[in-house]
C-alpha cells in the first residue's frame, strides 16, 4: 500500500497548526497573567536548554555538535531576555515615590 501523504507534508501541517495556536494563545492572555507565562515560559527555556546540551555532547557529527551549541546559545539569551521582560514586567508594579520624595532624594 502506497502513502499518499509525505512526512514532511505532515509536519509541515504541525509546524502551522502550532503557529496559529501559539498566536492565539499568547495574544489572548489577560495582562495579569503576563509575568507567570514569562516565568513559565523562561523554566521551558531552562529545560531547551539541557536538551541542546545533551543534543551537542552526544552526537558524533560536527554538523549536530554546531547545531547543538547553537541551540545552546540561542536557548541561553532567550532565558536572558525572558528574565530582564519579566524584571521590567514586575517593576511596573511596584509604587512610585512621591514626586517630593524623587526630588530629595540624592542623584
Amino acid at each position: 500500500m502506497e502513502e499518499l501523504i509525505s512526512p514532511g507534508i505532515y509536519n509541515l501541517i504541525i509546524f502551522v497548526l502550532a503557529i496559529y495556536v501559539g498566536y492565539h494563545v499568547v495574544w489572548n492572555v489577560t495582562p495579569a497573567l503576563h509575568t507567570p507565562l514569562m516565568a513559565v515560559t523562561n523554566a521551558i527555556s531552562a529545560i531547551v536548554i539541557v536538551g541542546a546540551m545533551l543534543a551537542a555532547a552526544l552526537t558524533i557529527t560536527p554538523l549536530g555538535k554546531a547545531m547543538g551549541t547553537l541551540a545552546v546559545a540561542l536557548a541561553a539569551v532567550n532565558v536572558f531576555g525572558g528574565f530582564l521582560v519579566t524584571r521590567r514586567m514586575l517593576e511596573m508594579f511596584k509604587k512610585k515615590a512621591p514626586k517630593a520624595a524623587q526630588e530629595e532624594a540624592p542623584k
